[in-house]
């Protein structure tokens, strides 16, 4: 595939266009063989080109990549401008069923769930109950992520114990936050789940005392991760204390996800070596733990080690140990009871972080063939979706392509809003910004995510 695509024929629609181009390609590709690089069926690929089904934006931008198509224009070709979303035979009143509808389906019945109420504080009852309050009251400008999450943790409520089913059902609730990319929600959220994870720890004794040490180096790695995102200083005290955590408990799984967020503060400063240092020594720690929490949590190590190295050069070091992740994660089931580890082995998510290692080598030609592997829709959650999409605008950035830059950064602000908002993400933005404002589009979307020339 070569790095600047041919320009679309215009007038054509989505199936012709994508016909037009498997057919220009040498050899010619079939739909069984574009098929197989997409992830789906040839039926699937024949539906698509006869109009049957219209994709997500994600495989949209992966067929792009497939087929050197520009992502604008397939992604017109598949939006015609003028075409009623709820008039269109492609559409969801159609009958036909497409991931898009799934998708759409599927959040809107976890939005309609998911706050069913969170924790706060009773008074006088010393303790934290199960409301049907939201994190930020309607009609007030929502708080930054990062200032509520430090507020929380030099200058926590005072809440009392709770359960550890309420505890753990709560911790629940926030990681659907992060999955979904709800970082105001969880900035506002987490500082009464820290608190009452601390006071609930600290009231019990014996076995319930160690879950509720488990639980609370979960909920602090999830704070760790938030401020990760939002650059915020707060990583290290978050880590720290996961970590004190995590030790306590007694558990491979809290320890691990604790050190690998550890890990990732320490390499953010630029201790590269001591933050392999940190996941090899964790990683030999957990070596006898045959359990599938402790297999799981040494694949996410793998895969952060692997990334980790890339940052002083090492790229057989860092290929082999995403190989050895990937190996590791073929042997899991990642079904419930792993549910609290935030990186996950699977073959797509370990194709991502080599796409990762490629980008942090200076190797961008080596992660185009990468790209075009992935499926994003095999990733479980918005946040690794969004993760992905950021990774290929950084690639395509490397590469000089700025409107596939711009293209995969909309992809990230489609499947991502918040995070299209991040500090690194808005940072590229700025960066093509500089160098392409004469980019269709380009203005409009810095401004939508708060970039301003």
């Amino acid at each position: 595939m070569s790095v600047h695509a041919m320009t679309a024929p215009p007038g054509l629609d989505l199936g012709a266009l994508m016909r037009s181009r498997r057919g220009a390609r040498r050899p010619k590709m079939t739909q069984e063989a574009l098929a197989g690089v997409l992830g789906y069926s040839k039926s699937w690929v024949c539906r698509v080109e006869g109009g049957q089904i219209v994709p997500q934006i994600e495989t949209l931008l992966h067929i792009a990549a497939v087929l050197d198509i520009p992502p604008d224009d397939l992604i017109t070709a598949a939006h015609p401008p003028g075409r009623d979303p709820a008039r269109d035979p492609q559409s969801h009143g159609s009958g036909v069923t497409t991931a898009a509808t799934v998708s759409a389906g599927d959040h809107e019945k976890e939005d309609a769930v998911r706050r069913r109420g969170f924790l706060t504080g009773a008074a006088g009852l010393g303790a934290v109950m199960v409301t049907g309050s939201p994190a930020t009251p309607a009609g007030r400008a929502p708080a930054d992520p990062a200032a509520a999450l430090e507020e929380g943790l030099f200058r926590p409520p005072t809440v009392g114990p709770v359960s550890l089913s309420q505890l753990d059902r709560a911790l629940h609730r926030a990681r659907a936050d992060f999955r979904h990319t709800r970082y105001q929600d969880l900035g506002a959220e987490l500082p009464l789940l820290l608190a009452a994870a601390d006071a609930t720890r600290d009231h019990l004794t014996g076995h319930a005392k160690e879950r509720a040490c488990a639980l609370t180096a979960y909920a602090y790695s999830l704070a760790g991760e938030l401020a990760s995102k939002m650059h915020s200083e707060a990583v290290w005290v978050a880590a720290d204390r996961a970590l004190a955590a995590g030790r306590a408990s007694g558990q491979a799984a809290p320890l691990g996800e604790a050190a690998r967020m550890l890990s990732v503060a320490m390499r953010r400063a630029g201790r590269h070596h001591q933050a392999a240092d940190l996941l090899v020594h964790t990683d030999r720690q957990l070596a006898d733990d045959s359990t599938e929490p402790a297999l799981a949590i040494r694949a996410a190590m793998l895969l952060t080690c692997g990334y980790t190295v890339a940052h002083y050069g090492d790229r057989t070091a860092a290929l082999d140990m995403v190989d050895e992740a990937e190996s590791i994660g073929q042997r899991l089931r990642y079904g419930p009871g792993l549910e609290k580890v935030t990186i996950q082995a699977t073959r797509a998510q370990c194709a991502s972080f080599r796409l990762s290692i490629y980008n942090k080598l200076g190797a961008p030609d080596d992660a185009v063939p990468v790209v075009a592997r992935i499926n994003p829709s095999a990733f479980p959650t918005a946040e690794r979706r969004a993760r992905l999409h950021t990774d290929v605008a950084r690639m395509w950035h490397q590469l000089g392509d700025d409107a596939r830059t711009l293209a995969a950064l909309r992809a990230v602000e489609h499947e991502a809003p918040e995070e299209a908002r991040r500090p690194s993400v808005k940072a590229l933005t700025a960066d093509l910004l500089y160098s392409s404002t004469s980019l269709p589009g380009l203005k409009e979307f810095a401004a939508r995510t708060g970039v301003h020339s």
